[in-house]
């Protein structure tokens, strides 16, 4: 017998001046909790823009993979971090897809924050590119400098994408965030 996947669903009370901090929170849980093996999924709604309930729901492959995850450091130290933010009102674990298809009145989907401008990007994205593609180049010529043009640039392409998107943009990213962000937190007031 195959194990049944499990869905948790916790609401947690959120004082309207709080709700961005939670807001990062929430996004802070979700992505330790991607880390973790068996997991399948996880979100965040509310039943309109101005109420303090917050629901997650999360889901794993089967309970053994939840209880993994509910024993970890990472999920304590996420939980801990919630405190005098937001008060737990409800948690429920179900088996199978029963429940979950209730429609909900409204929703309120919490989205990743804004993404910079793109001119931002562009200039990440060329402090990157011109760096690797230059060092490609420069390794790739005495190796396959005389094939045609088109079979060139593909060998090149290959080799440097790959590392452009697992290395290099994530590192500039994150080296670049305080100049990416700067700014967007106004746009998210004015909402």
């Amino acid at each position: 017998m195959q194990p049944s996947p499990v869905t948790v669903s916790i609401t947690r009370t959120v004082p309207p001046e709080r709700a961005r901090e939670f807001a990062a929170w929430a996004r802070a849980g979700e992505e330790l909790m991607s880390q973790s093996p068996g997991y399948l999924g996880s979100g965040w709604v509310r039943p309109d823009p101005a109420s303090e309930e917050w629901h997650m729901l999360f889901r794993f492959v089967d309970a053994e993979s939840l209880a993994l995850w509910q024993a970890s450091s990472e999920r304590a130290w996420w939980i801990g971090a919630v405190s005098g933010l937001a008060e737990k009102a409800r948690e429920e674990s179900r088996t199978g897809i029963e429940g979950w298809f209730d429609e909900p009145s409204t929703v309120e989907v919490v989205t990743a924050p804004p993404t910079p401008p793109r001119w931002k990007q562009m200039i990440a994205i060329f402090l990157v590119f011109y760096p690797l593609s230059l060092g490609a180049n420069a390794a790739l010529t005495p190796l396959i400098g005389e094939w045609p043009l088109a079979l060139r640039v593909l060998v090149t392409v290959v080799a440097v994408t790959p590392v452009m998107t697992y290395l290099a943009l994530p590192w500039i990213t994150r080296a670049l965030r305080p100049w990416l962000t700067r700014g967007l937190s106004r746009g998210l007031q004015a909402r």
